[in-house]
Parts: structure tokens; C-alpha cells; sequence
């Protein structure tokens, strides 16, 4: 199990600079970037055991954190064109 945050910003450092625009000036992208955060800080906390649910609702969050990057990083990919 990873004990690593998997902030936006560390998972995507060539974007950091476009990640601010966005987050500034894209209503849509800072609603995604936010429940991303969202979810990153519950699978973290869930990694070192402040919450317990179940194996299925673990990986849920997960595959929602996973679905929200790439959501992110397509928006991102479309803006450095």
C-alpha cells in the first residue's frame, strides 16, 4: 500500500504552470481539480489507516481519483495546444 500523496501538481509538474492558469480562469477545471483533491486526501488518509472501509469502497475512491486525472490532464493537454 502507498503512503504517497498523489497531488496534481507532483503527478503532473510539466502542467504546474497551466494547473494555476486553470484553476484561476476554468470554472469546470477548478470544480474537477477540487473534487480530485477531495479524493486524493480520503485514499491518503484510508493508505494510513486514519479510515477503515471496506476494500471496495477503497478502490472505488481510487478508480474515482484515477478517472478525475485523466479528466484533468486531458483539459490540461487540450490547453497547452
Amino acid at each position: 500500500m502507498s503512503l504517497v500523496k498523489h497531488d496534481l501538481v507532483h503527478e503532473l509538474p510539466e502542467f504546474r504552470d497551466a494547473i494555476r492558469e486553470l484553476k484561476m480562469n476554468d470554472r469546470h477545471f477548478a470544480k474537477l481539480f477540487e473534487q480530485y483533491h477531495e479524493v486524493d486526501h480520503e485514499v491518503h488518509r484510508i493508505e494510513q489507516g486514519v479510515e477503515t472501509p471496506s476494500d471496495e469502497y477503497t478502490e472505488e475512491q481510487k478508480k474515482q481519483r484515477l478517472h478525475l486525472k485523466d479528466q484533468l490532464h486531458a483539459m490540461l493537454v487540450k490547453h497547452g495546444k
